[in-house]
């Protein structure tokens, strides 16, 4: 499937890599990205073009000078971006994110260093009472990593419906499980199916848990109603900077979806149980910098609470709030 980047497909240490305009390639193996030398180099940008054109076309996707964007990914959750000329200045750049090659487990992602020890109980404990989740980060902070060992610690009897723009979930164990996945309109511009279509059809599909890869748009709106009308359980990743950005960035999303900052507040108050903040530092070490949750005043404010904070090593920190927080969810 991958032709010259084969080799690069196949080394497990690999998370990402880019092939640039000109037909360099660079691989991330959790240290940053560095130079990857293929065995057969891309010689021309019309050569990085092709292979673009070629590994969108395997993973269902057009790509083409009336449609220049792809985004795609593979049953198993690898993932590739494509752009083209003129968008670019030649050829193509190409993204491609690997998945683990084993579903993470809370465990490994402990030793690994994502969360300390201290931590353990209480995410386990959040799975096993069935809160809502949020994930929040910057790109390749590790969103989507603890998001799939979360998935794993669910029972294998319960229904759990995901819903992805591209499918990075991939397999997260056997089970009562079903992905669903956006649709792009064809070539007459009809047929597309969106987010928010999906998010609603989740609703009449009898799931224990809502999972949705991604929030980004307007179907923020579905899913907090969701969250809010008696499905528990349920998680979904979004792109923030901490735990007390989150409410700027659900509005942002709310007003996207015709939703005014007061009515996603009120939605959002209640949907979230805990909030667990991904960072990735300069050294390619990810870890749970925050964990909160979010809570809204007499005026009807949402404001992001941190109740433990922890900077990758050493012991973590905890504030005011986390006993009560605790209290709720582990004691």
């Amino acid at each position: 499937m991958f032709g010259p980047l084969e080799a690069l497909a196949a080394d497990a240490a690999v998370t990402d890599a880019a092939v640039t305009c000109d037909g360099l390639v660079w691989a991330d193996r959790g240290g940053g990205m560095r130079r990857w030398e293929p065995p057969v180099p891309f010689s021309s940008p019309t050569m990085v073009r092709d292979y673009a054109v070629q590994l969108a076309a395997q993973l269902g996707r057009r790509l083409d000078d009336a449609c220049p964007i792809a985004d795609a990914s593979s049953p198993d959750g690898v993932r590739v971006h494509a752009v083209i000329a003129p968008l670019v200045p030649q050829g193509a750049a190409i993204s491609i994110r690997f998945p683990a090659r084993s579903p993470p487990r809370l465990e490994s992602l402990c030793a690994q260093g994502l969360f300390p020890g201290l931590w353990f109980p209480i995410l386990c404990s959040l799975v096993d009472r069935r809160a809502t989740l949020l994930v929040t980060g910057g790109t390749g902070a590790g969103k989507t990593t603890l998001l799939k060992a979360l998935l794993g610690r669910c029972a294998a009897n319960e229904r759990i419906v995901t819903v992805e723009e591209v499918r990075e979930l991939g397999e997260f164990g056997g089970g009562n499980r079903v992905s669903l996945v956006t649709r792009e309109s064809n070539v007459e511009g009809a047929g597309a199916v969106g987010l928010p279509d999906l998010v609603k059809a989740t609703l009449r599909m009898r799931p224990d848990r809502v999972v949705l890869g991604e929030c980004r748009g307007e179907e923020i709106a579905d899913l907090l109603r969701a969250f809010n009308s008696g499905h528990h359980g349920g998680m979904t990743t979004l792109h923030a900077d901490s735990v007390e950005r989150v409410p700027n960035r659900l509005a942002s999303l709310g007003l996207l979806a015709g939703l005014s900052v007061e009515a996603t507040a009120m939605l959002a108050q209640d949907a979230f149980d805990a909030v667990f903040h991904v960072k990735r530092d300069a050294s390619g070490h990810r870890y749970i910098s925050q964990i909160g949750y979010l809570e809204s005043d007499a005026g009807g404010r949402l404001s992001g609470r941190v109740v433990a904070i922890w900077d990758g090593s050493g012991a973590p920190m905890s504030g005011p709030l986390w006993d009560d927080f605790a209290d709720r969810w582990v004691r």
